[in-house]
């Protein structure tokens, strides 16, 4: 049973969940269609949703609050990672990306002895659940401009500023 909430950020609302074992997801909420997207996410992670807390979610809750005020510069909590091996690979280089930094597709692809999997990595970055804590927005194109993200490039934009801001 994964727990969930909504939470509202300077980049939106975001959908939270998180079971015992640790933050499950964190994604944009859809503005118009919040049941398809919970549809979506329950078939994905084949699991129930119960709206309400637990102790992952409150703590993820008060982090991403001081992440949001400039106080927080690394998540420190349980992840539930649902993916392939490879793609858990990706995740964890991820958050290896300092605050305030950024990495091309193609550092990535290096950091993990894969130095000819860009797509792969790319592709691995669109996959990921846990949006801001696992920091996929810090993934940018090879000469510098912004790529594709789940929240849309102008959130991405924010995050980037926001922790060169607070860096």
């Amino acid at each position: 049973m994964i727990s969930t909430s909504y939470f509202n950020s300077p980049v939106g609302t975001l959908f939270l969940g998180a079971n015992e074992e640790g933050v499950v997801f964190v994604e944009f909420a859809s503005e118009s269609d919040r049941a398809a997207q919970q549809a979506r996410l329950r078939k994905k992670l084949k699991d129930e949703f119960i709206e309400g807390t637990n102790p992952h979610l409150a703590k993820l809750e008060v982090q991403l609050s001081s992440y949001f005020a400039g106080k927080l510069k690394k998540f420190d909590l349980p992840l539930k990672l649902n993916g392939t091996d490879f793609q858990k690979k990706v995740w964890n280089s991820l958050l290896d990306i300092p605050f305030g930094e950024t990495r091309s597709y193609g550092d990535q692809a290096k950091a993990i002895g894969k130095p000819s999997a860009v797509r792969a990595v790319a592709n691995a970055n669109g996959d990921n659940l846990i949006s801001i804590v696992i920091p996929c927005h810090r993934v940018i194109g090879s000469d510098g401009s912004l790529t594709g993200y789940g929240g849309g490039l102008p959130n991405k934009q924010w995050l980037l500023n926001h922790e060169k801001q607070n860096f």
